[in-house]
């Protein structure tokens, strides 16, 4: 039984994988999950610091950089692209919670300036 329809939804690329072809529809999502769960980690375990994200992050995005792009494997340059995005994530998260912590402890010192003056205003 002869049919118009290709059996896949697009062409496909040369010099892939069927395995890296799952993986790049797939790597989005695999790095942001490997970045919340990494960032759940530093959160909840004091024995992860944010310089632990920095230090892993550094030598997987310049594996990325340096070899993962010209890799001759698809699978490999999916794996190499999923692990350097989500540690540049990580950092991103990283970068983040030590701004807002600072926002948060810049607020704490505003409040408790205006708790003081507030009190020492009150004559009552």
């Amino acid at each position: 039984m002869a049919t118009d329809r290709p059996l896949e939804a697009g062409p496909i690329e040369h010099g892939t994988t069927r395995a890296g072809r799952w993986l790049r529809t797939r790597r989005i999502r695999f790095a942001l999950w490997i970045a919340v769960i990494e960032g759940i980690i530093v959160a909840f375990l004091p024995d992860v610091s944010r310089w632990t994200v920095v230090a892993v992050a550094i030598p997987l995005l310049a594996l990325y950089v340096f070899w993962g792009r010209s890799a001759r494997s698809d699978t490999a340059r999916q794996l190499t692209w999923i692990a350097g995005a989500s540690q540049a994530l990580a950092v991103l998260v990283v970068i983040f919670a030590f701004i807002l912590s600072w926002l948060a402890l810049v607020l704490a010192g505003i409040f408790a300036v205006i708790a003081v003056l507030y009190l020492l205003s009150d004559r009552g």
